[in-house]
């Protein structure tokens, strides 16, 4: 599966300390663009049916000692019929020397070698998650992302709420910031969100009367974080007296990002309101009832008031930021 985002191969090598054998072209002129990585044993015994170009190749030890057993025609057609498909690189592992006929194929059809001493299904593994968060479906939206005791709350509402000011509150009471104004929201699976700054922005914060500040040179490294995962939202509203806020927790409300559902806390903004404590506070709730625990439901039961499960309300997200 081919993704529309793409990772240069410099990276790849960078991040996981391969070896170069050969390379048709500079590194960061060559690109990933497949979350997915293949053992090409099918091919190699003659089997191309749904062989995927894209997909980056492992030798590892099967390979090379199957290709071992085959004479020396056979072994070099098997290797360009491999190479002949042109995947992004050919990577072996375990520090195995490959035939001196894929030497020979690789530079023929132009096709990255690497090697690495680590193990196959180790080095498939990492290479898998590494791709699967580079390459990842992606939206950019306005809002505040902060660490709060392990969980990663992303805080919207209008512009001028207090969105900035209650994240510099969270980074001097301990927590972290991971990225202002501008959340790059990435979908690394079925069910999971990770936020980031856009790199020209990352550890800034913009404060209205003050400018921008660098979070990182003024609390420290460990003020920031690169990325978190985004376990719940906190939308900001002035208080409006008219609206009826709940008071138990009782409802389940949720926001939909990129077709996960997140759940959702409003918080209503007034003078005098700790906004800082308030999500604290938030994201230990939401920790304990990913526990189970539900400390609404605990009161209603000791008050003999009947348990009955709430229908979860579902918002899209973005209508209005």
């Amino acid at each position: 599966m081919q993704s529309k985002y793409s990772v240069s191969l410099d990276k790849i090598i960078k991040e996981f300390d391969l070896e170069v054998a050969y390379l048709p072209a500079p590194a960061n002129e060559l690109s990933v663009t497949s979350p997915d990585v293949n053992r090409p044993g099918l091919i190699l015994a003659g089997r191309d049916d749904y062989f995927d170009p894209y997909r980056a190749q492992f030798l590892g030890l099967s390979e090379i000692e199957f290709l071992k057993t085959l004479d020396e025609k056979t072994q070099s057609d098997a290797l360009k019929r491999l190479c002949q498909k042109k995947p992004p690189f050919i990577l072996v592992t375990r520090g195995l020397e490959p035939p001196k006929s894929l030497y020979e194929h690789i530079k023929k059809f132009k096709v990255p070698l690497l090697k690495t001493t680590e193990e196959t299904s180790s080095t498939m593994s990492a290479l898998i998650a590494y791709l699967g968060t580079e390459l990842a479906d992606r939206i950019t939206r306005h809002g505040v992302l902060v660490e709060v005791y392990g969980e990663g709350i992303l805080i919207i509402g209008d512009s001028g709420v207090g969105k900035s000011e209650t994240a510099v509150e969270l980074i001097k009471r301990g927590h972290r910031l991971i990225a202002d104004d501008a959340v790059e929201i990435r979908k690394t699976s079925s069910k999971t969100l990770v936020g980031s700054a856009p790199d020209n922005i990352r550890h800034f914060i913009e404060l209205r009367g003050i400018g921008i500040i660098n979070a990182r040179r003024i609390f420290g490294m460990g003020a920031v974080k690169l990325s978190e995962k985004i376990n719940m939202v906190i939308q900001l509203e002035p208080w409006n007296p008219e609206k009826v806020y709940d008071r138990m927790g009782i409802e389940n409300e949720y926001i939909n990002i990129m077709n996960v559902k997140i759940p959702l806390t409003v918080v209503p903004v007034k003078p005098g309101r700790n906004l800082a404590i308030i999500i604290e506070v938030a994201a230990m709730n939401n920790r304990q009832k990913k526990m189970g625990y539900n400390a609404a439901k605990e009161l209603l039961h000791q008050l003999g008031i009947p348990d009955e499960e709430p229908e979860s309300e579902e918002i899209e997200i973005w209508q209005n930021y």
